[in-house]
């Protein structure tokens, strides 16, 4: 019995000593965010910097490309001539060939 109230004793100690430890940082922290804070609020603001100027354009296609793109739409108004293609997906088609997708 005495060896376990010693050991009760002894953990109530070190439970009491970490608990004061512990509320002794967190003040002092609590204490060190206050004063950034203060400095923080005196600082001069942060500089605004512009937005860096936009992408240059996409140069022109090349001559091969819009000539595979004019057999591409041919082919496409034939397809719609026979009626395998409807009006819509006659537009979607050559709105795809036309913009590169």
């Amino acid at each position: 019995m005495p060896g376990l109230i010693r050991g009760v004793a002894r953990t109530a100690v070190v439970a009491g000593t970490a608990t004061a430890v512990s509320n002794r940082v967190s003040r002092r922290q609590a204490g060190r965010w206050a004063a950034q804070g203060e400095s923080a609020q005196q600082a001069p603001p942060a500089p605004v910097y512009a937005a860096p100027p936009p992408p240059p354009p996409a140069p022109p296609a090349p001559a091969a490309d819009v000539d595979a793109q004019l057999a591409q739409l041919a082919q496409l108004g034939a397809l719609r001539d026979q009626g395998v293609l409807s009006d819509a997906e006659f537009e979607l088609q050559k709105f795809r060939i036309l913009s590169g997708q």
